[in-house]
């Protein structure tokens, strides 16, 4: 059996910040970009057409939401930018250790998480309980292309696994998201009703768990 994790609100808490544009905001000003005055406004249109689905990686959209307004974000600042606003302090949740651990002893454990910050889900990992080692595959949308609910995603990380899709079993806190596997063919697992705990003592003790 195949198993994959959703990362955020699953296996780990992050602090996010209460507010993205003005922590974007800030980070560019520390890297000498002139920030547009209505920088608020600006971060929050749309400007990157893509396609139903598609991941748009948060560096791109401010570097187009710059371009909107005649700024210009050299080199790599954007991303810089970024990545510095949406550094986190992250807490391990109960039982996500055990159950990736338990869910590893059955077959390929993944790593599936809706994230447009390149290096968050690594740095996450780096300061969690869990590590690297703990996965078969680690898939992010803002690398894969993809967001849940969208079957590509699923399929990416089930590719990367060695399985069919229609194997894999998706353990996830927002069934509007990583339900999403259903449509693709696997099984959903949903954590806010089977806490990640009880996960590892059913999988370690061999029984059965509804949906795989």
């Amino acid at each position: 059996m195949a198993t994959s994790f959703d990362m955020f609100g699953t296996l780990v808490s992050v602090e996010r910040p209460a507010d993205p544009a003005a922590a974007v905001a800030r980070e560019l000003r520390e890297r000498d970009v002139a920030v547009p005055d209505d920088w608020e406004a600006a971060y929050r249109e749309v400007h990157v057409d893509a396609p139903d689905g598609a991941e748009i990686p948060l560096p791109a959209h401010v570097s187009a939401a710059l371009a909107s307004r005649g700024a210009d974000a050299p080199a790599n600042a954007a991303r810089r930018a970024v990545v510095a606003a949406f550094d986190p302090e992250v807490a391990t949740l109960e039982g996500a250790v055990a159950a990736v651990r338990a869910a590893g002893e059955r077959g390929p454990v993944g790593l599936l998480s809706n994230c447009s910050v390149p290096e968050l889900v690594g740095r996450t990992l780096v300061r969690s309980g869990l590590s690297r080692d703990d996965f078969d595959a680690i898939v992010s949308s803002v690398a894969c292309g993809w967001r849940k609910p969208d079957a590509r995603a699923f399929e990416t990380v089930a590719d990367r696994l060695g399985e069919p899709v229609d194997s894999l079993v998706h353990v996830g806190d927002d069934p509007a998201t990583d339900g999403g596997v259903r449509a693709a063919g696997g099984a959903f697992l949903d954590a806010s009703e089977r806490p990640l705990p009880e996960l590892a003592t059913a999988w370690r003790a061999g029984a059965e768990v509804d949906g795989c």
